[in-house]
């Protein structure tokens, strides 16, 4: 058997590959072929493919919806785990209780989420609802805009370390930061997430989805293929800021290029490769020292070969 027909007979039920393009699975459109692929359907099926990978010492990286990240142009040695379309990581599960807890899997598309969870009432998720990618990597980023973030609104986590052992964190233990986490520093793996919410004015909350969709219509080039913010806020400043007032607006390193419509972001305006991309990212930062003396440090995550 090959090492794809063996990962595939461990996980049980799901979907396994080779040499699958990751262009193909994230939001920059960007990256080079996964030695394998591998969609696994169930919980149990990911704790098996991990506990396969660690017997046989072959490297992994788990993703979502495959945004905030740049896989290199030679693409990844190892198995690359996807988890965001697969059912048994996309239940919501409602817990009423004074207030309102709701128990989602990893793999639920943030966005989509943070709609359904409004669209019933409840309120302290509107900030969610344009940011792209899972519930999963939110938690595992903290993810946050418009003055909210995931620490805010997490009650627990079930998580799942490299050895495929499961644990479950209180909020407290998650040491959730600016862009960081306890699940980020020690790459374990969100299995589902334990959110509280209050009962909230119904029109109140739909018109405040609205008007932070519409901000995020007008102000982000959402019409590229880009990985989000490409890098993270330094303190008292704000990246996208800087980076037009170095005169980078526009900047372009082949097909990757800073939006002209926001320039905190890189967009993919046509064929750009990951090393591009690289490149791109180098320069503006080192531009930017030169005039400000601040350095910008990546959000975007870079994986594989370049």
């Amino acid at each position: 058997m090959t090492l794809a027909e063996q990962l595939e007979a461990a996980i049980g039920q799901g979907y396994v590959c080779e040499n699958e393009p990751m262009k193909n699975h994230t939001t920059f459109r960007i990256g080079g072929p996964a030695d394998i692929f591998a969609c696994p359907q169930t919980e149990d099926g990911l704790i098996r493919g991990l506990r396969w990978c660690q017997d046989n010492q072959i490297p992994f990286y788990i993703i979502g919806n495959g945004s905030n990240l740049l896989v290199g142009d030679k693409g990844f040695r190892g198995v690359i785990f996807q988890i965001c379309r697969n059912l048994d990581f996309s239940e919501i599960q409602e817990e009423e209780t004074e207030e309102i807890r709701i128990c989602a899997g990893a793999g639920f598309m943030l966005a989509k989420l943070a709609k359904d969870i409004s669209a019933r009432g409840y309120t302290g998720f509107e900030f969610a609802t344009g940011i792209p990618g899972t519930l999963g990597g939110a938690v595992t980023m903290n993810a946050g805009a418009y003055g909210g973030e995931m620490k805010q609104i997490i009650e627990s986590v079930r998580a799942v370390d490299a050895d495929g052992e499961i644990r479950k964190f209180s909020l407290e233990e998650l040491e959730l930061g600016y862009r960081t986490s306890r699940i980020q520093k020690e790459s374990l793996i969100v299995l589902s997430v334990l959110m509280k919410f209050k009962r909230g004015d119904r029109a109140a909350i739909s018109a405040r989805v609205d008007e932070l969709s519409q901000q995020r219509r007008e102000k982000q080039p959402l019409e590229y293929p880009s990985a989000g913010s490409t890098f993270k806020r330094p303190e008292g400043y704000f990246a996208g800021k800087l980076i037009q007032d170095a005169g980078l607006k526009g900047y372009r390193v082949g097909d990757a290029m800073v939006s002209e419509k926001h320039s905190g972001f890189v967009i993919n305006a046509g064929e750009a490769t990951a090393a591009q991309v690289r490149q791109l990212m180098a320069d503006v930062d080192r531009e930017v020292y030169q005039k400000f003396q601040v350095h910008l440090e990546p959000e975007v995550r870079m994986i594989g070969e370049f």
